[in-house]
């Protein structure tokens, strides 16, 4: 059995300190530094290493990984380090743009760092279970030198040498996660103007989301071929529930945001003739918007 890894870790909010919890569980010598050095007390008590500054807790270690709240987080700190970067792997998992991403792999490189970047999609009290998985993009050597080390915060999802590319599919995932969840509170406050309670909602609300699931795979085959034939919920069809979506809003007096926003991607699609067309053809209209 090879030697548990030594890690540097940077960042110890709720995910990052769930990290670190796994990464110990499993025999690693992990070094913390956290702005607000309290955060790191109870990852002493159970072995962890507390550093006085990052470039103690960057020397402790080849592999040094962040969870910070942004790239700008990353800068602050690392920029603190002076020569301390030269031959580490600095394995990112803040969230930002894909353009900063790639731009923050320059910045390291001329520092004389690797960087491999990461969106990991679970909540924190996930990390390190078999449910935990994490996109990773940027050079492919970085993931398989470090392969075993990252497995026990989630499986590896490798996406390609692109370093912005596992931020695009982190933001991806999170725009249908975030979308989802903002429809469930959304439903709940139209039902509680009847006064129907969300809790007797949850349930129903589940099973829609289920069948939504059996949806995307031919959805996404409707996507890629660009082939949108008409399966029974068409644009004009599913813009007219839009419509009333929006309108029992607006009686209900609660925001009307979200499926107003709703209402748009219908209201585009017919005016550009797709009213016959299955919904899947919103895609088109989404992924080059008119102008407004």
């Amino acid at each position: 059995m090879n030697t548990p890894e030594p890690v540097a870790f940077i960042g110890l909010g709720p995910m990052g300190r769930a990290m670190v919890g796994a990464l110990l569980s499993r025999g690693h010598r992990v070094t913390v530094w956290n702005r607000t050095p309290s955060r790191a007390d109870a990852l002493v008590g159970r072995g962890a290493v507390r550093a006085a500054s990052p470039a103690e807790a960057v020397t402790s270690a080849e592999l040094v990984i962040l969870s910070l709240t942004d790239y700008d987080a990353m800068y602050s700190v690392l920029d603190t380090v002076g020569d301390a970067l030269a031959g580490r792997t600095v394995v990112n998992l803040s969230s930002d743009s894909p353009a900063r991403t790639r731009e923050a792999a320059r910045w390291l490189a001329d520092r004389g760092a690797d960087l491999l970047v990461g969106g990991v999609m679970v909540p924190a009290p996930m990390v390190g279970t078999e449910a935990a998985r994490v996109h990773y993009s940027g050079p492919r050597r970085l993931l398989d030198a470090h392969h075993d080390t990252l497995a026990v915060i989630g499986r590896p999802d490798y996406r390609g040498e692109d370093h912005g590319v596992a931020q695009l599919w982190y933001q991806a995932e999170l725009d249908v996660f975030l979308t989802m969840l903002n429809g469930f509170a959304h439903a709940a406050a139209l039902l509680d103007s009847a006064g129907v309670e969300a809790t007797e909602l949850a349930p129903y609300a589940a099973e829609t989301l289920a069948l939504a699931g059996a949806f995307l795979d031919p959805a996404a085959r409707a996507i890629v071929s660009g082939v949108h034939t008409d399966d029974g919920a068409n644009v004009t069809m599913m813009g007219a529930s839009a419509d009333h979506v929006l309108a029992a809003s607006r009686d209900a007096g609660i925001d009307t945001g979200l499926p107003g926003a709703v209402k748009a991607h219908y209201d585009w699609a017919r005016a550009a003739g797709y009213g016959d067309l299955s919904w899947t053809s919103l895609y088109t209209v989404i992924r080059r918007p008119p102008e407004r």
